[in-house]
Formats: C-alpha cells, structure tokens, sequence
C-alpha cells in the first residue's frame, strides 16, 4: 500500500540559460476584434487570448471541419482523390462563395477539396457532405461527432458551409484545436492550405488568405465571412522551428483581419518560445522496487514534453517528482507510478503521470517474505 508520497527534484537534462533579471513579458497587443486566441501548435499552449471560449458564428471557419472529415475520411480508406462526386441540385444553387460547378456533373472529389479550402465553395462543401454522410444534415451530425472527439467545448454545427444557421456556433479556442487537428493529423493534405490560386472550369480564383502573400512563413488555414460573424482568419505560421496558430474574429474588413492576425503572431514569435523538457521514453528516475524480480524500475514519461514559455524565463523552470515512498512489485510496462510536476516562477505548468518503462515481475516466495518483513519494519521504526 502506499502510504506516504515523497517530492524528488529533477534536474532538466537540457541546458538552461542562467539571467540575471527576470524576462520583461509585454501584455498581448490590443486588437480591432471581437475575439481572438494565439496558441502553441506543438503544446496546445494559449499564448494570448480575448473571449476564447465564448460562442461565435464562425462563417467559413466552419469548411475547416468540412475538410478535416473529409480528409478523415480518405485516410480511413473510404473514399480517394480520384473519386467523382456527383453534383446535386442543393450543391449547385448554394449561395454565397462558389467553385462554380455545374448541376448533374461529376467532379473530382481532389478538386472539390481545393475549392473548399482554397476557393471556400458552399457548392463545394455541400457535395462533399452529401458525398461523404449522404446528406448535409447527417454531415452536421458527423461533424459534432468529430468536435466532441476532439474535445471541443464550445462548438456545434448545423451545416457544412458556415452559412448564418440557428444554434451554429463556435469559439476561438475550439477553432484553434480544429486548426490543431488538420496540421498535425493531415500533413500531407495541409499542404493545400497555402497554395495562392486554384482553377475550375476556367475560373481562376485566389486563396483569400491575404497572408500567404505578405508572410513567407505563414501558410495556412482559413478565412470567413458573414454580416453576423465579421471578417474572420485562422492563420498558422511556423518560425525557427515554432508553430503559431491564430484565430482572430469580428474585425471590419479583409485588410483588418490580416493586419490583426499579424500582430498577434508577431507578439508570439517575439515574445515566447517552445522549450523541450523531456523525450518520450527518456529515463527521469529508477526509484526502488520492493517484492520484485528486479529492485528498481526506470520512470518516464509516454510522449515528448515541450512548454510555451516566455523568452528569457527559462531559468524559472523547476521540475519534482512526487512518488509514493513504497513502490512494489508487479509492474506492468506502462503502468501509472507517479506524476511529473513542472512550475514556471513557482506556478505549475505541467503535471504529466509517470509511468514505469518496463515490467518489473512479482519476486520468488523467500524474497517477497523477507521485504514485508522489512517493511513491516521500516513502518514500525521509521
């Protein structure tokens, strides 16, 4: 049983910059938005945020869903590239922004994709829904399926356009994870997301991600449009080895929510940095083992642990690891020992579960009885 819990410091196996005064952290640049979120892409950090979990209409925003189920759906083999998706009536008269394809066609579900992501079609969107869930509204009920999935909190969809729909909403913070979501599950499809032009039926339409030609590094992910949401942009940019995703919504005009989304990012980039800690499966301690075959156990973690940190604060990082005072045997690989505790100027950041690297069997008869008896022991006397 375990009865006592003991705290071991751990030193960080990276090197650490020592500073002699504490990093100087400006608050986040005042933005023309009505709300907005700045997060790490590699931790799920939010570096900045206004309004990140309230409930918005995200306009086109929502096509990033659309497309993420798509491209899910390719991945799980269901459906290809080359597949022709045939064009319905529904699809074709869908106002709003189009891809301009035609009634009682076929299109390559490849480039239905692209004038989805880079065109923003609502004909497109609305004949890969029908395509995919056999309708739009079964496609709005797949989607909720993959935002709870996700763990969005503050999302629901009532169809795959974005279109102004009673009771579709979203927030930032949950846009942010959608955006999260398509990087990081689909990186070969995300490569579509910074291409500038794509033409269909000899109408060549620009990317409307004004960013993709102001900023190298940015490429990606999407805007949206309508009276009730605004000007919106989910944009992502990547900068010595850093991924920023920015959600910025409700400004007043396609050059605001570029010029916006660019301060936030310039304030992340400036400011923060991503610090690698630890390596998934790197040994943090071999703490004894009691009534086992082996009489100690390496401990780590089960996937790499990086933090967005300000700049110049990396000396303010403490690591402990708070373990039972009595760890017996059996250990299955895997199994929970402890947890990993990681604060930033004595604030916690980080609280990870550590997990034993390898089995440790339970020992023979003669050596599980002699280490009850000194425990019983060490219980009396210590």
């Amino acid at each position: 049983m375990h009865l006592k819990i003991r705290s071991l410091v751990l030193f960080f196996v990276a090197t650490v910059s020592l500073h002699i005064q504490a990093a100087v952290l400006p608050p986040p640049p005042q933005l023309a938005a009505t709300a907005y979120v700045l997060m790490d892409a590699s931790t799920g950090d939010i570096i900045a945020e206004s309004g990140a979990d309230g409930q918005f209409a995200p306009a086109s925003l929502t096509k990033m869903m659309t497309s993420y189920i798509v491209e899910h759906e390719i991945a799980e083999g269901n459906i290809g590239f080359n597949d022709l998706v045939p064009i319905s009536v529904k699809a074709w008269k869908t106002e709003g922004s189009r891809m301009f394809v035609r009634e009682g066609t076929q299109v390559r579900l490849e480039d239905l994709l692209r004038g989805v992501i880079i065109q923003s079609g609502n004909d497109a969107s609305v004949a890969l829904a029908e395509y995919v869930a056999g309708s739009e509204e079964a496609f709005a009920d797949l989607m909720n399926q993959h935002a709870e999935r996700l763990g969005l909190k503050n999302t629901q969809f009532k169809n795959a356009t974005g279109l102004p729909a009673d009771g579709h909403y979203s927030s930032p913070r949950d846009l942010a994870l959608i955006g999260r979501a398509l990087i990081q599950d689909f990186p070969e499809q995300y490569a579509i997301y910074k291409e500038k032009y794509f033409t269909y039926n000899d109408i060549k339409q620009p990317n409307r991600n004004r960013l993709l030609w102001r900023d190298p590094t940015v490429d990606g992910i999407k805007t949206g449009h309508t009276e009730e949401a605004g000007y919106c942009l989910v944009s992502s940019a990547v900068r010595d080895d850093m991924r920023l995703i920015s959600v910025v919504l409700g400004t007043t005009s396609d050059q605001a929510r570029a010029q916006e989304s660019q301060k936030l990012l310039a304030y992340g980039f400036r400011f923060f940095r991503n610090y690698p800690l630890y390596k998934a499966g790197q040994e943090l301690n071999q703490p004894k083992v009691w009534k086992g075959l082996s009489d100690s156990v390496s401990l780590g973690l089960a996937a790499d642990l990086s933090l967005t940190i300000p700049r110049g604060s990396e000396d303010q990082l403490a690591a402990t690891l708070d373990l039972p005072e009595v760890i017996e045997a059996p250990l299955a690989a895997g199994e929970e020992v402890g947890h990993l505790l990681v604060t930033l100027d004595g604030e916690e950041v980080a609280r990870e579960p550590l997990l034993a690297l390898q089995a440790v069997p339970e020992a023979g008869f003669v050596k599980a009885i002699w280490h009850s008896i000194v425990l019983f022991f060490q219980g009396l006397f210590g």
